[in-house]
C-alpha cells in the first residue's frame, strides 16, 4: 500500500499520508510522492480543492523519519539549486489552489509546517502541535519561523518556537492556529463539507483571492487595494461571472467552468 493515498472526487483531492506505524512521519518514499502530489494538485484541471490528512487517529505528521532519512553526502549547494525539491517536505507546494489541512492527532516539526502551509486548519480534540527543533539545537526548515508569526501572532509563535513545548487543540484553537476543534469522527467529514463549499465557487475567483491574500501580506495596504482593485477587474467580465449572476437572477446553482 502506498504511504501517500490520493484520491479525487467532484473536484476535491484527499490526500492521505499513510504510514500510520510509523506516525505518517515522512520517509524518503514519502517525500517524493507528496512532491509528486504536490505537482498533481497544481497541475490537474480536476482538481479544485484539495483536502490533506493523515491515516488513523493518532497522527497527522511528525516530520521526517529519522529512523529512514540518513544524512546526506551532498553539498548543500547541490540540494539547494540541482534537486531543490528533494529537500523541504513542502517543497513546490505553492498553488493557487485552496489547502485544507484536517489534522488528526500529532502535527509535529515538519508535520506542523505542513499544516501551516494550507489556508485553513482544523484539528481533531486529541491534536497536539509543537515545533521541537529548538530542543535538538536545529531549528524549523520548511517555513515554520516565518509562517507561524503571520498565522497565530509574534509572541504565541515565539512561546512555540524558542521553548519548543506542544501546544493541544484547544490552545491551538486560542492562538488561531486552528479554525475548529472536532471529534475525530467529525474532522474529515466536516473538511469535506468546507471543501465542498468552495468547490461549489467559481474556481477563478477562488484562486484569485488565495493569491491576493497571500502576496498583499508583503505589500503596503494602498498598493495590496490596488492589486484587488485590478483584479476585480480582470474577473469582471469572466464567463463564470456572468453565469454566476445569470444563476442568482434564475434562482438555480452556477455551472462554473473556470473561464
Amino acid at each position: 500500500m502506498a504511504s501517500v493515498e490520493v484520491t479525487v472526487e467532484n473536484r476535491i483531492a484527499t490526500v492521505v499520508l499513510n504510514r500510520p506505524e510509523a506516525m505518517n512521519a515522512v520517509d524518503p518514499e514519502m517525500r517524493a510522492l507528496l512532491h509528486a502530489t504536490w505537482e498533481r494538485i497544481r497541475t490537474d484541471d480536476d482538481i479544485w480543492v484539495a483536502i490533506i490528512t493523515g491515516a488513523g487517529e493518532k497522527s497527522f505528521c511528525t516530520g521526517s523519519d529519522l529512523k529512514k532519512t540518513m544524512p546526506t553526502q551532498e553539498t548543500y549547494a547541490q540540494q539547494l539549486f540541482a534537486r531543490p525539491n528533494n529537500g523541504a517536505l513542502i517543497a513546490g507546494l505553492n498553488t493557487d489552489k485552496p489547502l485544507i489541512a484536517a489534522v488528526n492527532g500529532y502535527a509535529m516539526g515538519g508535520g506542523m509546517e505542513l499544516a501551516l502551509a494550507c489556508d485553513i486548519r482544523l484539528c481533531s480534540t486529541n491534536a497536539q502541535f509543537a515545533l521541537s527543533e529548538v530542543k535538538v539545537g536545529s531549528c524549523p526548515g520548511s517555513g515554520g519561523t516565518q509562517r507561524l508569526p503571520r498565522t497565530v501572532g509574534m509572541s504565541d509563535a515565539m512561546l512555540m518556537l524558542l521553548t519548543g513545548d506542544r501546544v493541544d487543540a484547544n490552545e491551538a484553537h486560542r492562538m488561531g492556529l486552528v479554525s475548529k476543534v472536532l471529534p475525530p469522527a467529525e474532522l474529515l467529514p466536516a473538511a469535506r463539507a468546507i471543501a465542498e463549499k468552495i468547490a461549489g465557487n467559481a474556481p477563478l475567483s477562488v484562486r484569485a483571492i488565495k493569491r491576493l491574500v497571500q502576496q498583499g501580506q508583503d505589500m503596503p495596504l494602498n498598493h495590496a487595494i490596488d492589486a484587488e482593485r485590478a483584479v476585480f477587474g480582470l474577473l469582471f467580465n469572466s464567463e463564470d461571472r456572468i453565469e454566476g449572476r445569470k444563476a442568482f437572477a434564475e434562482k438555480r446553482k452556477p455551472n462554473y467552468r473556470g473561464r
